[in-house]
């Protein structure tokens, strides 16, 4: 069977090759799901606008994450893909000397970013008629993350849980359904729950849960565009795929 291949682009952005962006951008981003199958069905049956473009022939096999909300869902399920095989890693094979309280925070990050998975591929097969418009499954290149370092580990989790916060904050302004709104609400105070143990486990004691680099003055936390977010994330994931229809406003 022939491997489906993804391109990333965005429509509000110059054209991203997945895997090509600066790595240390992502790192810095530290400074910058869920019983719901049937509430996402009942929130999909009369939006016509919400569903994903499928492969087409040519530029074939190039997977769109569509537009509307199901694009949005699709959009959130390449990140938690994202979360979920970086932890399954750790998981898999824990840095050595790493404590018990660290074990049991990363086993937990584990165990919710698959069920985050998990759910947002069940419930778009469940909201599109055709199971080409769901995301494929992505693949992913660390590069020379060195996953048996601790400090290496930890600064990429951050990493990613700050900027799944962020993600989630920035879709949620280009969310239709109420539904859809109050599961992203729901998800991102699980992110926000990550970041804030990730943190704690780099610095313990201290106020970096709550760092002045995601949350400001006004007490509110960092929001990112989807553009922003998969120009950054994207350079972790080897299968390409085009957000060109995504929502912007």
């Amino acid at each position: 069977m022939k491997k489906h291949k993804v391109k990333v682009s965005l429509s509000d952005s110059q054209p991203f090759q997945a895997g090509k962006s600066n790595r240390r951008q992502f790192i810095k981003l530290g400074g910058a799901s869920l019983a719901i199958g049937g509430m996402l069905l009942t929130a999909c049956e009369d939006d016509d606008e919400m569903m994903p473009n499928p492969p087409a022939n040519g530029e074939d096999e190039v997977f769109d994450l569509g537009s509307g909300d199901v694009g949005i869902l699709n959009y959130a399920y390449a990140l938690e893909q994202l979360e979920a095989d970086f932890y399954t890693r750790v998981y898999n094979n824990f840095y050595a000397g790493i404590t018990a309280e660290e074990q049991q925070v990363l086993t937990d990050l584990y165990y919710h970013e698959v069920i985050h998975r998990e759910f947002f591929k069940t419930a778009i097969s469940a909201a599109v008629s055709d199971s080409a418009q769901v995301l494929p499954e992505l693949e992913f290149d660390y590069g020379d993350l060195d996953f048996s370092n601790r400090d290496a580990v930890l600064a990429t989790a951050k990493a990613l849980e700050d900027t799944g916060v962020a993600a989630y904050n920035g879709a949620g302004r280009l969310i239709s359904s109420p539904d859809y709104l109050l599961i992203a609400g729901k998800i991102v105070s699980v992110e926000a729950r990550h970041a804030s143990a990730i943190r704690s486990l780099i610095n313990p004691d201290s106020t970096n849960f709550a760092g002045d680099d995601v949350v400001d003055a006004n007490g509110l936390d960092v929001a990112m565009s989807p553009a922003d977010i998969l120009t950054v994330a994207g350079q972790f994931i080897t299968t390409e795929f085009t957000a060109n229809n995504l929502p912007t406003s």
